[in-house]
């Protein structure tokens, strides 16, 4: 396959009162989304009819070399070996974080959301409702590692 690249205009930005990156507590931190300049605030027309959304960020403040291709979850020892599309770490090569979100309020060129785990200032590259029809029909199957992994996420 060949390498290509691939270049993304942001449509919003992350404002919040995390400002260093962390893994737990997360449920606590409310989240503003801003919608870039160059876009018009018609765009998010619609969007209060959606109590959730997928937001796609970049993970802006990984350094190249901080990326991994595998590793221990937290560099937990109790977790097992795992390669990076097997866990959700912040080090990936694309640097491209997705999580789905309480939508709040919307208030002009903003949106109030809530389970948003990116950081003051990150970038938005795109913002999607949930649509039940895009979710799992079946029971979501995950290993047992990862229930102790998130308890304290959210």
């Amino acid at each position: 396959m060949s390498r290509m690249e691939i270049q993304f205009t942001p449509v919003a930005v992350v404002r919040n009162s995390r400002k260093e990156a962390f893994d737990d507590d997360w449920e606590s931190v409310e989240s503003e989304i801003e919608l870039a300049g160059h876009l018009p605030a018609e765009s998010l027309d619609g969007i209060s009819g959606f109590s959730h959304l997928e937001i796609v960020y970049f993970f802006d403040r990984i350094k190249n070399e901080d990326v991994v291709m595998s590793g221990r979850p937290r560099d937990n020892p109790k977790y097992p070996l795992v390669g990076i599309f097997a866990q959700r770490k912040k080090d990936r090569p694309n640097k491209i974080g997705l999580a789905t979100v309480e939508l709040l309020e919307h208030r002009g060129r903003t949106l109030v959301v809530r389970m948003l785990d990116a950081i003051d200032g990150t970038p938005v590259l795109d913002i999607k409702p949930v649509f039940k029809e895009y979710e799992p029909r079946k029971a979501i199957l995950q290993p047992e590692w990862v229930g102790d992994l998130m308890k304290n996420y959210w």
